[in-house]
């Protein structure tokens, strides 16, 4: 099969959230042999990752340096940390390969994610990234261009927008790759959010997509056959905390769709991996699944975790 597996922050970090380089290393250097497995049995594979941590380290250093050197775009920091964290995977990958005796290619693509410029986030940014900073922290920055909220008891947060994605522009390159047998990184973080101009030339933009969102439409592109999230529980669960808690198994697409109005779930954690496999199950004509890393063969073979199907 093919498949799409999209990484969450837990894959690349330490357990208590650690994101320095040694903390990283070990992280990917532990995800890279489930996956390595699954190439064995024959699956072609595509990663997708997350980079809140590592974007949020770049984020740090531009405010630090931002009365020496102008802050790098955010978009910059998007293609910087896919390099990064497509080089560890690379490396990681190779050695997993290698210690089961498999010739088996990598490759990372630094890519691109199509949104809209008249998207409505542009005009009234929400999406919260980085620390929170003093006024007088927040203002150097306003002073380069960035937009900054006070919360009231914290300080101040840069806001910017999350818009939808359209289309992942280098999507096709890892068609290519994934037919020549590579195990392909590819739109880590969302991809680099990126607008057509009128001319039809492809420019980068300050934003954060989703990186689960753009992972199924990933996979929808590339016309895999499973979507995994994977994150740090064995399957999305309803009446979450609660004494009826209960994992939610096999579902059609539109059955998830009634339990999610019903669950409510937080749109910063289990919200957008719901809607990302929804959305593949409808627009993909496959399976999407959540589940953790470390159990994703038992999920692909049908024995565990969330799964939603077309229908």
């Amino acid at each position: 099969m093919r498949i799409v597996i999209a990484l969450g922050g837990n894959a690349m970090t330490s357990p208590d959230g650690n994101a320095r380089p040694e903390d990283q290393r070990a992280a990917v250097t532990e995800a890279a042999g489930p996956i390595a497995d699954l190439v064995g049995a024959g699956h072609e594979v595509l990663l997708t990752h997350g980079n809140g941590p590592q974007v949020g380290n770049l984020l740090l250093k531009n405010e630090l340096s931002a009365s020496v050197v102008p802050p790098v775009p955010l978009d910059w920091c998007g293609a910087q940390t896919q390099a990064t964290i497509g080089a560890l995977l690379l490396n990681a990958l190779d050695a997993a390969f290698a210690s089961r005796s498999s010739d088996r290619r990598t490759a990372t693509i630094v890519s691109r994610t199509l949104v809209d410029a008249d998207d409505p986030g542009f005009v009234h940014p929400t999406k919260p990234i980085g620390r929170y900073l003093t006024e007088d922290e927040a203002k150097v920055m306003m002073e380069h261009g960035q937009q900054y909220v006070e919360v009231a008891g914290r300080g101040w947060r840069r806001v910017v927008a999350s818009p939808e994605p359209l289309a992942a522009l280098d999507g096709p390159a890892a068609d290519v790759l994934l037919g020549q047998g590579y195990v392909v990184v590819c739109s880590g973080g969302g991809g680099i959010p990126t607008v057509r101009q009128a001319d039809g030339a492809l420019e980068g933009v300050e934003a954060v997509i989703d990186k689960d969102l753009t992972a199924a439409l990933v996979a929808q592109e590339i016309g895999a056959d499973l979507l995994v999230i994977a994150t740090d529980v064995d399957s999305a669960v309803t009446d979450w905390g609660t004494p009826h808690a209960q994992p939610i198994g096999e579902v059609t697409a539109e059955e998830m769709r009634a339990i999610a109005k019903d669950q409510g779930f937080a749109a910063g954690s289990m919200g957008p991996k719901v809607e990302a496999v929804t959305r593949f199950a409808e627009r993909g004509g496959g399976t999407g699944i959540i589940t953790s890393l470390a159990r994703i063969s038992s999920a692909i073979e049908g024995h565990l975790g969330t799964r939603v199907v077309p229908g």
